[in-house]
């Protein structure tokens, strides 16, 4: 038989399939991608992050965020100010507007799909993650 922890994980990963397709259908109902989402979700929450926290935050190279961003200043979603040897970025109006709308759709959709785990298996993985944070420390 299989221990507790796997099959709370194996449970977990299939809640968070749910999300990514049901977050991905939404999102092109806005004519989003994932990273786009990404970007304005990390942009909107922080009000002056640079360019390279993003980076870090997103786990992705500072040439490929530059990449994105450039696209998503083309779409007018986000602008980049320079400040010392730094880009800042903030949300434009029409960046805002859609960060107001997606963002909480978005949370709440989240939420929904995590109501599937039960009190056993959200303890299960509370305790797998306090685990998981102290081998990484």
């Amino acid at each position: 038989m299989l221990r507790s922890s796997v099959l709370a994980w194996l449970r977990l990963y299939r809640v968070v399939q749910k999300i990514d397709r049901a977050q991905s259908a939404y999102l092109r109902s806005w004519d989003l991608n994932t990273a786009q989402f990404d970007v304005l979700a990390h942009v909107g929450a922080h009000k002056g992050i640079t360019q390279q926290e993003l980076a870090d935050s997103l786990l992705v190279t500072k040439g490929n965020i530059s990449q994105l961003l450039d696209r998503m200043e083309k779409l007018d979603l986000l602008k980049r100010c320079q400040e010392k040897r730094n880009n800042t970025l903030t949300l434009t109006e029409k960046g805002q507007e859609l960060y107001e709308r997606v963002v909480p759709t978005t949370e709440k959709l989240i939420e929904e799909q995590f109501t599937v785990l039960s009190a056993s298996e959200v303890a299960e993985l509370l305790r797998l993650a306090r685990k998981l944070d102290q081998a990484l420390r």
